[in-house]
């Protein structure tokens, strides 16, 4: 999720690349995201075998590895994962990295117990590429896994900068044939950099015919 990331295409390895070799990352807080402990904490959920997509310089996988999930975090950018496997390294926490596209590449690891993306699905901005997104976040979750995702909202004023924006009906008419939807609720994206701009907080689990 980056101010620009409307029209950086989603799959675009070298700009994505290159924007972490630049250190350009205004999504990059350095901090969990504030969000995500309190919907583990809903969801009673507290161990597994846990994969962020996504996950940039991976605070949010460390976070979750201390919490006591086996944790995993996939990115587009070789990049960013490298810069994750060193930070893991120098916080002394046990994590698995890969560089892959979601929408393409094998994904090793799954099936996992929860999966979470922090403005990763909405930056496909073809509802052909969203479908396909969950249909990969489904068939990598087991039975009872759980689909956590922050997605930027239409709500609030118009603005050319910022998170993508995504309307209920686009997620809902993505990810419904995979997913049944456990809640979808507008928030605040944090409290500095977006304080101002506005998302959906996604909790979803994969209907029983769409881990295929």
């Amino acid at each position: 999720m980056s101010d620009d990331s409307q029209t950086q295409p989603a799959s675009d390895r070298p700009s994505w690349n290159q924007r972490y070799l630049d250190g350009e990352l205004p999504w990059d807080t350095g901090r969990p995201d504030r969000h995500l402990p309190e919907v583990l904490d809903d969801l009673d959920l507290a161990s597994g075998k846990a994969l962020e997509i996504g996950c940039g310089t991976g605070t949010n996988v460390i976070w979750l590895a201390r919490r006591g999930f086996e944790a995993s975090g996939l990115d587009l950018a070789e990049a960013a994962i490298a810069q994750a496997e060193a930070k893991a390294a120098d916080a002394g926490v046990d994590c698995r990295w890969l560089s892959a596209d979601i929408l393409v590449d094998p994904i090793p690891g799954g099936p996992f117990d929860f999966i979470y993306d922090r403005g990763c699905f909405h930056v496909f901005g073809e509802a052909e590429q969203r479908s396909r997104f969950a249909n990969r976040v489904a068939a990598l979750l087991g039975p009872r896994g759980i689909w956590h995702s922050l997605i930027g909202s239409t709500d609030g004023p118009p603005r050319d900068s910022g998170p993508p924006r995504r309307s209920a009906q686009d997620i809902a008419a993505a990810i419904e044939p995979a997913f049944e939807i456990l809640e979808l609720r507008s928030a605040d994206w944090d409290l500095d950099e977006h304080s101002d701009k506005r998302c959906w907080i996604l909790v979803a689990r994969p209907r029983a015919d769409a881990r295929t």
